[in-house]
């Protein structure tokens, strides 16, 4: 684990939010049990600090060396979600969900776990083509993860999400802990909302995805377990997905979670040589 000790200063993910708010305090190597990487800051100021931590309204916590109260040291520093703390000695994580062995976190912008979630992604998402496929999907890994990068550098922390699963701390520790990926997003597409009575926007579920070794474990149930969660504490009534209309698998998952379907593509979808898909809706409360 990549840190350093300094007066009041914060162990934060590499991430938009370091920039033009923090600067570094420099850095030394540490061995520890965690094989994450952080990028070492240092406040610039009380009212930097405070912003930052309010932008960072149900994001990844910072790791911090040290609490500046007693009431925020017990909350973990974080408002709006219910969560449950990891502890691994190096400081803290969040988990928005614990179920079956797996704990569920926001994404930490870290280049080692960004390239994880890429990879779990593609590998899901990947088409095989007859020729240089692994060409291809190299091409697909890479624009996963920019895509990725994008939507983390461009949306605001409280209006997008990126979940991922890992073993919880009682499970042994494996080399790669992230197992599955999901993304939530805020929209407000006209059509969906016409099935959601009352509601303005809501919660869309999509990319998830399981390491092919971790499929059948439970992993895609606690990550949407986590976007229940996600959604009570951003203050959202409903979630909504998309799933394949042949995709049996899929869609008795999403049943089992408490998802609906509500309607689907057209007929003619199918004529043009494209899988029907159909829409899935959650209310919580």
């Amino acid at each position: 684990m990549v840190h350093t000790v300094a007066p009041n200063c914060h162990l934060i993910p590499r991430s938009r939010f370091a920039r033009g708010l923090y600067h570094d305090a420099g850095t030394k190597q540490s061995t520890g049990g965690d094989d994450l990487v952080y990028r070492v800051v240092r406040c610039g100021g009380f009212r930097e600090r405070e912003r930052w931590r309010h932008r960072e309204r149900g994001g990844v916590p910072a790791l911090r060396c040290a609490f500046s109260s007693s009431e925020e040291a017990e909350s973990g520093g974080i408002t709006g979600l219910r969560t449950e703390r990891r502890g691994d000695g190096g400081g803290r994580f969040e988990y928005l969900a614990k179920a079956h062995g797996w704990g569920v976190r926001r994404l930490i912008e870290d280049e080692v776990e960004m390239r994880a979630v890429a990879r779990i992604q593609a590998e899901a998402f990947h088409e095989p083509a007859a020729l240089f496929n692994d060409l291809f999907f190299q091409f697909f890994q890479a624009e996963v993860l920019a895509g990725l990068v994008y939507k983390l550098r461009n949306s605001p922390s409280d209006r997008y999400a990126c979940l991922v699963a890992e073993p919880a701390p009682s499970v042994p520790r494996i080399e790669d802990g992230v197992v599955g990926v999901v993304d939530v997003t805020v929209l407000r597409e006209k059509a969906v909302l016409r099935d959601l009575p009352g509601a303005e926007e809501y919660l869309y579920v999509s990319g998830i995805a399981v390491s092919e070794s971790f499929r059948r474990r439970k992993v895609a149930t606690a990550l949407l377990k986590a976007c229940d969660e996600l959604c009570i504490g951003w203050g959202y009534r409903y979630l909504v997905l998309r799933a394949h209309e042949d995709d049996s698998g899929a869609r008795t998952l999403y049943a089992n979670a408490g998802y609906r379907v509500v309607t689907g593509d057209p007929v003619w979808v199918s004529w043009i040589g494209k899988r029907r898909r159909v829409l899935m809706i959650k209310k919580i409360g």
